[in-house]
């Protein structure tokens, strides 16, 4: 286990240091964010007229409710998906099949080094701005279970997206399906509205997918209420929730990466 932690740290390092020579690439991200949030300013502002709450929520609430999710869309982002297909379409893959480190593992430890300089260039500078600038309350209602339930939404989406990419071992061109797959996740995972907003029919179907573990949740618990088909959990049990769905998307993985890698060996033989 050491030795594992060892070359983890040194591919996460690795990565973090390529990244740092293209720095300003990340930096343009920095426009994305603030712009998309000053759209949602503009119209939930409108929502509000004449209203003091929206299913249960504030202005101020849902202004924060759209802060914490530009952030987590920061910290959790991946591209393992891209990065996975392109290695299969190239027929680069060969060269992690042959390695005793899985690829799974190597790519989680690359978003490791990747995300760890998105925390200087992309997620401070943007929650500064949100604080001062648009003055949203970011203050975590509990503090401990909302850096858990992000921690745990930067595995879950690690982890969905990965699988996203082993898809490219059966369709080798999966670009078209990834598009798709994407936009529907981020519709049920709650980034452009909140899931509680939805009919209580589709809050019931959206409860159980795994997408509203990457954003939907960890946003709640980080406004510390979490509450969706008519399911109240304290930030706690919502965690625990979570840290089970979470697990068995790792096991998914794994058995699909394991699965990948025989059809991976029968193509070649």
């Amino acid at each position: 286990m050491r030795r594992l932690a060892a070359v983890i740290r040194a591919i996460g390092f690795a990565t973090y240091k390529e990244w740092a020579a293209f720095r300003s690439h990340m930096a343009a991200s920095l426009l994305v964010g603030p712009v998309l949030f000053l759209v949602q300013v503009f119209i939930w502002q409108a929502m509000y007229e004449g209203k003091e709450t929206l299913n249960g929520l504030t202005n101020s609430q849902m202004l924060a409710y759209f802060g914490v999710v530009t952030l987590i869309h920061y910290i959790s982002f991946d591209f393992a998906d891209w990065n996975l297909q392109m290695l299969v379409r190239s027929g680069k893959f060969v060269t992690f099949a042959l390695r005793p480190l899985p690829h799974w593992l190597f790519a989680l430890a690359q978003k490791l080094g990747h995300r760890s300089l998105a925390l200087g260039i992309e997620v401070l500078p943007v929650m500064a701005l949100f604080i001062f600038v648009f003055g949203v309350n970011l203050k975590p209602a509990a503090p401990g279970w909302a850096v858990l339930a992000i921690l745990l939404s930067f595995l879950m989406n690690f982890f969905v997206n990965y699988c996203v990419g082993l898809t490219a071992f059966w369709l080798v061109r999966a670009e078209g399906v990834r598009r798709v797959f994407l936009l529907l996740k981020d519709v049920s995972a709650g980034v452009f509205i909140p899931l509680s907003f939805f009919p209580e029919a589709l809050q019931k179907l959206l409860f159980f997918l795994p997408f509203q573990f990457i954003t939907y949740l960890p946003t709640r618990v980080y406004l510390g209420d979490y509450e969706l088909a008519g399911i109240h959990l304290t930030p706690g049990q919502a965690v625990g929730l979570q840290a089970c769905a979470v697990a068995v998307a790792g096991a998914a993985t794994i058995t699909l990466y394991n699965a990948a890698l025989r059809r991976f060996t029968g193509v070649g033989v």
